[in-house]
C-alpha cells in the first residue's frame, strides 16, 4: 500500500469529530449579589454549556473561592459577595483545565476515573491525560 493509501484508511477510522470547525464559546456566567450571598441564576446554562456535572464544577468554585456552595432550586448560591468577573475568570480557568483537550482543543472530552486518578480523555482525538483532582 502507498503512502496515500495507509493516510486514507487512517483518517477513515477516526471519528466525525475530529474534522468539525465548530467553535466552542465559553458560557457568560450571570450572577447576582443579596446580601452576603452570590447568586449564580444562570447555573443550568454554564453546566450545558460546557457538559460537566454540578457537584464536580461547583466543589471546583467553592474551593476556589474559599466557600461554601449549595444549589437552590436552579442556582448556585455561594456564601460571600463574589464579583461576576472573578467567577467568569475561575469558569474560564475550569474549562481549560477539565473541558478543553490539551492535544487538540475541542471541548469533546469526559472525566472518568481509571485507578483512583482523575483523567480528561477526549473523544475527538482519543487523547487521555491525568488532570488535579479537586480539594476535599
Amino acid at each position: 500500500m502507498s503512502y496515500k493509501d495507509l493516510l486514507e484508511r487512517a483518517r477513515g477510522q477516526l471519528p466525525e469529530k475530529v474534522f468539525e470547525q465548530s467553535r466552542f464559546e465559553i458560557p457568560k456566567i450571570s450572577s447576582v449579589v443579596e446580601g452576603n450571598k452570590t447568586f449564580i441564576v444562570n447555573i443550568r446554562d454554564v453546566l450545558t454549556g460546557i457538559d460537566r456535572e454540578a457537584n464536580h464544577f461547583l466543589k471546583y468554585m467553592a474551593g476556589e473561592l474559599a466557600t461554601s456552595v449549595t444549589m437552590e432550586g436552579t442556582r448556585a448560591v455561594f456564601a460571600g459577595k463574589h464579583a461576576k468577573v472573578t467567577l467568569q475568570t475561575l469558569l474560564e480557568r475550569y474549562v481549560k483545565e477539565y473541558v478543553i483537550c490539551g492535544e487538540c482543543g475541542k471541548p469533546d472530552t469526559k472525566l472518568i476515573t481509571e485507578s483512583r486518578i482523575l483523567r480528561k480523555r477526549c473523544d475527538a482525538c482519543g487523547a487521555s491525560t491525568a488532570v488535579k483532582p479537586l480539594r476535599k
